[in-house]
């Protein structure tokens, strides 16, 4: 955090401004603007993307439920947004390595009225809504440190362009700019990196449990006319999941013969051999899964981490100057796994708090009513009557799925009690201690290689820029975690990005920053917190389509 920068930088100054172009950044941004129509007076908000456009960086499953949208924008429809796949059926189906049962659909999990979407491309569209009403948009400009006056975030830095790999200033260097704002709003997803330093910066996780994660891999087909349902909604648990590890599948029937397929694997996993990117290859190797996906074509490939922690692991909201929204608090309602609709919502209510604040002259300080807004709205109701379920798989799935059922159906989401969370990267077991877990080759047809994966997901980092993924001890990957837990960060990254390799001077972890595709999951996952994860040069990344 940076109270002033020995680099002469151009300045820029907004009343909000706003980290992250996803759903619950736009969302902030297009209910301010209404807001100050609705009052008659001006009012300037920035939103600045570290995605080469908008929609770049999102990937989600996905299947909105429009509730937010209807709040936010009700007139939808007539502004062409891009929901055209509403959900004509559900299935909830249980795999052991050979068969597959099909279970009753889990209450929360009922998606009638909602509609599968990609993503990116509504964020696309919510970015142009919010251009259309007078919003700054800037993309390729990542938040690379947050501007402090006073002990207050008083807004945000951009990355410099023009950086060699050590340090130089190559001849096209520039600066970032400092984005001044009464208000900044960060909507950088899960485990955002200036949202993880403001959590430390300003204790904001001192009443609250551990965020807990999962690592969503999904792949983007297109497939044989006669295998496609459009609107079909298909979730999976079981296989290729041991009984002890939380983990499932999605497949999404979009339209013009698409499907979305993906698999989460909960980051509180043990066994350090675990790969959660094979597991996904070998999910499509199932008898029953497999058929829909031969014949096909695979169109794109992406991965990210996604909160699974709850209500109990919400941080505090506002701190002086600034606030958390969307997937940088952690609004992710596991059960129905859906974040789309609280984020935009948690977006929503802190730009009604700081359009109020603005109103009165402001600047700076706490905006107290957005965490009371959340706590008497829908999101609460939401988040509080399921904050049981997730962590009841703690115990193992069956123990998960028969507390679900009473939560669901008995307790109503009102037992009494509050289940703890607990810190991902505390629960590897050492590699001794676990059995080897045998992958068998991608086979090319329906499971593929990383790398392969990584050069549809369009990943590009200029090579000759600071790395983005640094160590704070570089001996600690050879004398712990290789010799403890067989190197999980080979494992656990899934674009190759960590790789063991051994040469003259022995064996040492080799870092190909350039394949990274922004999951998050290394700065979850590893096991001492080790790795160090901030924001890369303008407009690297992955560049999703239709994702």
């Amino acid at each position: 955090m940076t109270d002033e920068s020995a680099v002469q930088r151009d300045e820029m100054e907004c009343d909000v401004a706003i980290v992250g172009a996803g759903p619950a950044g736009l969302s902030a941004a297009i209910r301010l603007m209404q807001l100050a129509k609705d009052a008659g007076r001006e009012i300037s908000v920035c939103v600045v993307e570290k995605g080469s456009e908008v929609g770049a960086h999102i990937l989600s499953g996905a299947v909105l439920e429009p509730r937010a949208l209807n709040e936010l924008l009700p007139d939808w429809q007539e502004r062409g947004a891009p929901l055209s796949t509403p959900v004509t059926s559900d299935e909830f189906r249980f795999l052991s390595a050979k068969n597959s049962w099909r279970l009753p659909t889990p209450k929360p999990m009922n998606n009638h009225g909602n509609y599968i979407i990609s993503l990116g491309n509504f964020c696309r569209w919510l970015g142009q809504q919010a251009e259309s009403m007078g919003v700054q948009i800037f993309a390729g400009f990542p938040a690379a440190d947050i501007f402090v006056q006073d002990g207050k975030v008083a807004g945000i830095i951009t990355g410099d362009f023009g950086i060699g790999k050590h340090g130089e200033k190559k001849p096209e260097y520039q600066p970032g700019i400092i984005l001044k704002a009464k208000y900044t709003l960060f909507a950088e997803g899960c485990r955002g990196s200036l949202s993880q330093r403001l959590m430390q910066a300003f204790d904001l996780r001192a009443e609250c449990d551990p965020q807990t994660y999962g690592i969503g891999i999904k792949e983007l087909w297109e497939v044989a006319p006669e295998k496609h349902q459009q609107g079909k909604v298909t979730h999976t648990i079981g296989w290729p999941m041991d009984t002890q590890t939380y983990g499932g599948s999605f497949i999404y029937h979009l339209e013009n013969n698409q499907v979305a397929v993906g698999y989460v694997v909960g980051l509180d996993y043990q066994n350090p051999h675990l790969d959660p990117y094979m597991e996904f290859q070998r999910f499509k190797q199932h008898t029953s899964i497999r058929p829909l996906f031969e014949g096909g074509r695979r169109l794109s490939y992406g991965a990210r981490a996604l909160n699974e922690g709850g209500w109990q692991s919400l941080p505090k909201l506002a701190f002086e100057g600034g606030a958390l929204i969307g997937c940088a608090a952690g609004f992710l309602n596991v059960p129905k796994i859906k974040g789309t609709h609280t984020a935009m919502k948690s977006g929503m209510l802190a730009a009604e708090a700081a359009f109020a604040a603005v109103q009165q002259n402001r600047a700076h300080d706490v905006l107290e009513s957005y965490p009371l807004l959340v706590k008497s709205s829908w999101i609460a109701d939401e988040l509080k009557a399921v904050r049981n379920i997730r962590p009841a798989f703690h115990k193992g799935l069956w123990a998960g799925l028969i507390y679900g059922a009473l939560e669901t159906y008995i307790f109503r989401g009102k037992a009494p009690w509050t289940f703890k969370n607990h810190a991902d990267h505390t629960q590897l077991k050492p590699a001794a201690d676990c059995a080897k877990i045998d992958y068998e080759k991608p086979d090319g047809v329906v499971s593929f290689d990383r790398l392969s994966s990584v050069f549809i997901s369009n990943t590009n980092h200029a090579e000759d820029q600071p790395a983005h993924l640094t160590l704070k001890d570089a001996g600690v990957p050879i004398a712990h975690n290789l010799a403890m837990y067989d190197a999980p960060e080979q494992r656990f990254c899934p674009a190759g990005v960590y790789e063991i390799v051994t040469d003259a001077a022995g064996k040492r972890l080799q870092i190909n920053a350039q394949n990274c595709v922004h999951c998050k999951t290394c700065d979850i996952k590893d096991p001492t917190q080790n790795i160090v994860w901030v924001t890369p040069e303008g407009g690297g990344g992955p560049n999703y389509p239709n994702m």
